[in-house]
């Protein structure tokens, strides 16, 4: 049987946006989303400072009214209060309250991080220690499968800031640089503005605002009906607030909804992983309960996701049945007791190693042993 098409209808509301706000240093972009905060149209307003050390100071503003959302700069810190956020403005829009709104103060401060530690895990690596050993200048070769990792974490925040049940303000720096060529050479007095971010910042935006200091905010972009922008054409506004922009340009209101992004996946591994937290599960009694629950049918998992998927688990079993017990130290595995065997066997020289004793005799051999002891009686 062809599988059942699954559709729903459109429902025509205007989503929360996830506005982005760049610009030059001291254009204002914190204090648009400080003043923000005063609005009588939204609920609470969490701010996540990421090395800008700007939220205490623009509390000052007046009407200024948001709380400032505390971190220990790691990325699983930011990233689990980014989830904690999301989960609220989420329980806020399902009890008719104001939308919740998000400051994310930066995303060029974040966007750094990861890749300063992609950075840090290409110069760990075997070849580049040994290629700094030799020249601690040289350049250091980073790696597909590491840019791949750092552009996995920026997604897995920008999937909860599309997916936020209210409103997100996420600034970013901005700049004019000189233009280079497909080489990456310089192009001579060709200059080009830059957002300093993961180069698909703006795209995955709703609407971008860009701000200069001696120049009129702009907006570069808006995925919006009532608000048309067009290309190359950006719309100056004046009197920019994010209030105006949010509520009267693009019309949102009470009834806006998150916007309706499903995350694209090659297959269901990773999500059934983290659904089912088997990273982090220190029950050896669960995990062998997933591991048989993988295979079932409601799961609707494909004969190679399980076999992924239970070898990830069978993973995870032997590292927590190993854990370590001091520094260095950890429980010896089967195939270190075989080391160890074999490397006492050489030690011992030409003693002969003890017959194993069988554990079993099956019904079959003893069969061929019984007919094997009545020919010899008969010869």
């Amino acid at each position: 049987m062809p599988p059942k098409l699954n559709t729903r209808k459109p429902t025509g509301i205007v989503p929360w946006p996830l506005v982005l706000i760049e610009g030059e240093e001291g254009s204002g972009k914190s204090y648009c989303a400080a003043q923000f905060s005063a609005s009588e149209l939204i609920g609470q307003t969490y701010w996540i400072d990421l090395a800008e050390g700007s939220a205490d100071e623009y509390a000052a503003i007046e009407g200024a009214d948001y709380e400032i959302v505390v971190h220990d700069g790691s990325y699983r810190s930011i990233l689990e209060q980014v989830e904690a956020a999301h989960a609220e403005a989420r329980r806020a829009a399902l009890a008719g309250e104001p939308p919740i709104v998000l400051v994310i103060d930066s995303a060029s401060a974040l966007w750094r991080m990861l890749t300063t530690w992609t950075q840090e895990r290409a110069r760990r690596s075997r070849k580049n220690r040994q290629i700094l050993s030799d020249d601690p200048d040289a350049a250091v070769d980073i790696t597909m499968n590491l840019w791949n990792d750092t552009v996995d974490r920026w997604m897995r925040v920008i999937h909860l800031l599309q997916t936020f049940s209210g409103i997100v303000v996420c600034l970013a720096r901005g700049k004019e640089v000189t233009s280079v060529d497909d080489n990456g050479n310089p192009i001579p007095k060709q200059k080009e503005w830059r957002v300093q971010g993961h180069k698909d910042l703006g795209f995955d935006s709703t609407v971008w605002v860009r701000l200069k200091r001696d120049e009129e905010p702009q907006i570069i972009k808006a995925r919006s009906l009532r608000l048309r922008v067009e290309k190359r054409r950006p719309m100056r506004l004046p009197k920019f607030t994010i209030e105006h922009l949010v509520f009267d340009l693009m019309g949102c209101s009470v009834a806006s909804q998150p916007r309706d992004l499903t995350a694209l996946s090659g297959d269901r591994v990773t999500t059934w992983l983290d659904e089912h937290d088997v990273a982090d599960c220190e029950d050896v009694a669960k995990l062998r309960s997933l591991w048989r629950k993988v295979a079932g049918p409601e799961e609707g998992l494909e004969r190679r996701e399980v076999l992924t998927i239970r070898a990830d688990i069978e993973a995870r079993v032997n590292e927590v049945e190993n854990a370590p017990t001091e520094m260095g130290e950890r429980q010896p595995t089967d195939g270190d007791r075989l080391r160890e065997a074999a490397a006492r066997e050489e030690q011992d020289g030409d003693t002969e190693p003890p017959e194993p004793e069988p554990v079993v005799r099956t019904r079959r051999r003893a069969a061929r042993t019984s007919r094997t002891t009545s020919a010899t009686s008969r010869s």
